[in-house]
């Protein structure tokens, strides 16, 4: 047995002994993996320790900040506070689209463009 194997053999030992590791949460059930299949080989370890340390690639940021503005927007009964946040929208997406190396028409894909314009329209008021 090699040295690495036996301090493994070593602290497999010492954790069965110290608490139990048949725990019901896990029983029969597969451990969750993360989706990472989009991430290239040499940078998944990088990334990995990154979200580890609570940092989140500028793709994901740039997301995050997305889906934050549409649900301001979503929830905004202020008429110019909305359109401000919807010209904020439309730089970031310009700045994600103008990163892809594929590029997109949201107008071409029907249901979904109907369904953001019906999110944030600017609300009529009596």
């Amino acid at each position: 047995m090699d040295s690495l194997a036996f301090i493994a053999e070593q602290k497999i030992l010492k954790a069965m002994q110290e608490r139990d590791l048949n725990s019901p949460q896990w029983k029969n059930k597969p451990l969750p993996l993360e989706d990472d299949h989009l991430v290239p080989e040499d940078l998944k370890i990088a990334y990995k320790i990154l979200k580890n340390s609570g940092y989140l690639p500028p793709e994901l940021e740039q997301r995050k900040e997305i889906r934050r503005i549409e649900d301001l927007i979503a929830s905004t009964e202020d008429e110019h506070e909305r359109l401000k946040q919807m010209k904020k929208l439309n730089v970031l997406l310009m700045k994600v689209e103008e990163k892809r190396d594929f590029r997109s028409n949201i107008a071409t894909q029907d249901d979904y463009y109907r369904k953001v314009v019906e999110k944030i329209s600017v609300k009529k008021t009596k």
